[in-house]
């Protein structure tokens, strides 16, 4: 299911300790510069590579943020 979450609900997933991946869609360098705590970094462009060993839960979700509309 694709849709948008408030911040206070990515707080409270954060506080309960969900089950989700925290997921910065930007490039390493972004990423290294500042994330938000426990995010994994997965770059647009290597999605395809390395979303099968960094989010092996499959029933997870996934919560995506980037720093633009694309």
């Amino acid at each position: 299911m694709d849709h948008a979450i408030t911040l206070d609900e990515l707080k409270r997933l954060i506080k309960e300790k969900g089950r989700f991946y925290l997921v910065e869609a930007q490039g390493p360098m972004m990423y290294e510069d500042t994330h938000l705590p426990g995010a994994l970094n997965l770059p647009p462009n290597r999605v395809a590579e390395l979303a099968p060993r960094i989010l092996p839960d499959r029933d997870a979700a996934i919560v995506v943020y980037c720093s633009g509309p694309t």
